[in-house]
């Protein structure tokens, strides 16, 4: 089944809030293997001037998972559990670092979808900012459904008839 296409330009307005804490912001950088103390110690956070730990670059994305991944699980989006996706590519820039007691919420655009060969991609921008409007970072995401496109048919020709058998007695 194909996706709907008319999801382009379609915002998915913030319905949650999710407050970020010293210890998410340490489990995520241990779990990823990134573990620069400035995430993790706020004395050394202090020295390179921060008020405390801030959170790596990606971890953004814990937004994408904790909000569900629209439109993924929008019915009306045609998305189902298989095929899989693939995660094509992802940018994230921030206006400033994610930081503990940051209480923050993001939108998601459908910027653009497109078939490719059996496939469909879309690509996402999440836009996340404080409960206060202050924007820290924007995600894009580009995302790959495999087997999704609607492909034209091809119309089979008919096989050509069986030659007939003669027989002949002997």
């Amino acid at each position: 089944m194909a996706l709907n296409h008319d999801f382009v330009g379609r915002t998915h307005a913030p319905d949650e809030v999710y407050e970020v804490s010293r210890e998410k912001i340490r489990d995520y950088a241990v779990a990823t293997g990134d573990t620069h103390p400035v995430y993790l110690d706020p004395e050394a956070a202090r020295a390179l001037g921060h008020p405390d730990v801030i959170a790596p670059p990606s971890f953004a994305v814990m937004l994408f998972f904790r909000f569900g991944g629209w439109p993924l699980y929008d019915p009306e989006f045609g998305k189902r559990k298989e095929p899989v996706c693939v995660h094509r590519a992802q940018r994230v820039e921030h206006q400033r670092p994610i930081r503990p007691g940051d209480r923050l919420v993001q939108s998601t655009t459908v910027d653009d979808m497109s078939v490719m060969g059996e496939h469909e991609q879309w690509v996402m921008t999440h836009r996340i900012t404080t409960v206060d409007g202050e924007h820290v970072c924007t995600v894009v995401n580009t995302i790959l459904s495999r087997g999704t496109a609607s492909l034209p048919r091809q119309t089979p020709t008919a096989p050509a008839p069986a030659p007939e058998l003669q027989t002949q007695e002997v």
